[in-house]
């Protein structure tokens, strides 16, 4: 076994009260080249028709599916990421988004960039709203820089790194890069312990994602990019970000910046604070197989 490479990878999907875009979502994880070996919904609250949604689709799901929940007191994305989190047993975590419809090779795509030392950060073609309901109704994703996407959008994935080209992507991956989302990023599960996690502090829309990965870099820990590689479309809808989302006076910016400042890697309420987590094995039956 090659220890510089996954060799069983956690999906961890965010999700909240959006059961049509989840199920596209597990569709395309479910037509994966490279499965996963387990799929945790990291549930931020959402309501009962989301779980019964999950549980019609473990019937058939070809992996492990699993579902934590945590009650619904507003946007409190990075406790629940932290319970997907305490939850996996993979070495290795992909972080995704319930509205991000995946190319067939996106998870081959995270074990293949995997190195130690770096967690990776891809992007996203945002689909225009027309583009989402064809998808939402069961279309077919395009993965190339004419699909129907807002290539423009200051997080969006530019046209020319709208196709896979996994030559390009292993030469872009070479060095340090990449505008942090979580939507779409992957680490060592060792590395994201080093740091505890996300910090539990940060409620409200924005900012949880770079606080984690100041804190993984001041740990020495390199982030890197996917481009050409990973290729997500995501699914467009009403956003709750800020007018100003780098608005200093937001209370999850000044945690950013005092992490930035201090250099801290490790945040005081994390993982570590949890305690045990409630999982539910959606698909008991179905064996939990690490991948070479």
């Amino acid at each position: 076994m090659d220890s510089s490479k996954p060799s069983a990878i956690s999906l961890i999907v965010l999700t909240y009260n959006w059961k049509d875009a989840l199920r596209r979502v597990l569709d395309s994880v479910a037509s994966q080249h490279r499965l996963p070996a387990e799929v945790i919904a990291a549930d931020d609250g959402s309501r009962e028709d989301t779980r019964q949604m999950l549980e019609g689709v473990a019937r058939d799901f070809p992996m492990p599916l699993r579902h934590v929940w945590q009650s619904d007191t507003g946007f409190r994305a990075a406790r629940c990421r932290n319970l997907g989190i305490a939850a996996s047993r993979g070495d290795y975590i992909v972080l995704i988004d319930g509205d991000m419809v995946l190319h067939p090779d996106f998870i081959a795509d995270h074990a293949m960039l995997a190195r130690p030392g770096t967690f990776l950060q891809g992007g996203r073609l945002k689909s225009s709203m027309r583009e989402t309901q064809r998808l939402l109704a069961g279309g077919k994703p395009v993965f190339s820089p004419w699909t129907d996407a807002d290539f423009k959008a200051f997080d969006a994935t530019r046209r020319l790194y709208a196709f896979r080209q996994p030559a390009l992507a292993r030469w872009k991956a070479r060095k340090p890069g990449g505008r942090v989302m979580s939507c779409n990023m992957s680490f060592w599960r060792n590395d994201l312990l080093k740091v505890n996690g996300f910090d539990e502090r940060m409620e409200g829309y924005g900012a949880e994602d770079r606080e984690l990965a100041a804190r993984l870099e001041n740990a020495g820990i390199r982030k890197h990019p996917l481009k050409w590689a990973a290729l997500a479309c995501h699914l467009e809808h009403s956003s709750r970000a800020q007018e100003n989302v780098d608005d200093i006076d937001l209370p999850n910016n000044r945690i950013l910046a005092e992490t930035r400042e201090s250099g801290v890697a490790y945040c005081e309420k994390g993982i570590d604070k949890l305690g045990a987590v409630d999982v539910v094995e959606l698909n008991p039956d179905i064996a939990y197989r690490p991948q070479n």
